[in-house]
């Protein structure tokens, strides 16, 4: 008998804009431009996010004002409802759920897994909690304890060992650094090639 299949996808840069970068457009601060594109370790990452905020009085409320304005990357939301009429698809991400919100509400909620932020009472984000280390393989670990056969698809450093703990796992619009580094997982930039390739996977 075949297994059920459940696709797990990245957030930021596979289906919506990467939130600090566009947050480091607003703000001018190109440090802030930093992601796990660029650094693999998500706390050395994240400490140094938190640090810029603090220096620059930068509160959870600049942020989410930047978030309002962003919208799914063109062609994911249909992608995504395609998708969603194949199989089971959960977003597993490293973004934190006080900024997920407005844009799974554009995506028709999805089902996500990500963190969560520490808030003080003036605002500041002043830590961060994992919900769990690397909860991304961990989460495909524990569905395919469950007896699911999982596709996965990501773009970033942070995403490689989900796609390394998954039956099949492809990279998507990754930048070179990455492709070159993790060849083993093949490559789409296009929002049709991914569907082919998933759809190649649910077929065999």
């Amino acid at each position: 008998m075949k297994k059920q299949t459940i696709v797990t996808l990245d957030l930021e840069g596979v289906l919506v804009p990467e939130i600090w970068i566009a947050f480091a457009q607003k703000t001018g601060i190109d440090e802030l431009r930093l992601t796990t594109r660029d650094i693999p370790d998500y706390d050395e990452l994240m400490a140094g996010r938190l640090s810029i905020l603090n220096k620059n009085s930068l509160k959870l409320s600049d942020i989410q004002e930047v978030i309002s304005m962003l919208t799914p990357l063109e062609g994911a939301k249909a992608f995504l409802d395609e998708l969603r009429s194949l199989t089971q698809v959960v977003i597993l991400s490293d973004t934190f759920l006080e900024f997920a919100e407005p844009l799974m509400k554009q995506l028709d909620w999805p089902t996500i897994f990500c963190h969560d932020l520490e808030i003080d009472g003036e605002g500041r984000v002043v830590n961060y909690r994992l919900r769990q280390p690397d909860q991304k393989r961990k989460a495909v670990e524990a569905f395919r304890g469950l007896n699911y056969s999982i596709i996965a698809a990501g773009d970033s450093y942070n995403d490689t060992t989900m796609l390394g703990e998954a039956d099949k796992g492809f990279l998507f619009r990754a930048p070179d650094i990455v492709k070159n580094q993790f060849p083993q997982f093949k490559s789409a930039e296009e929002y049709e090639e991914l569907m082919g390739m998933i759809k190649s996977e649910l077929a065999g």
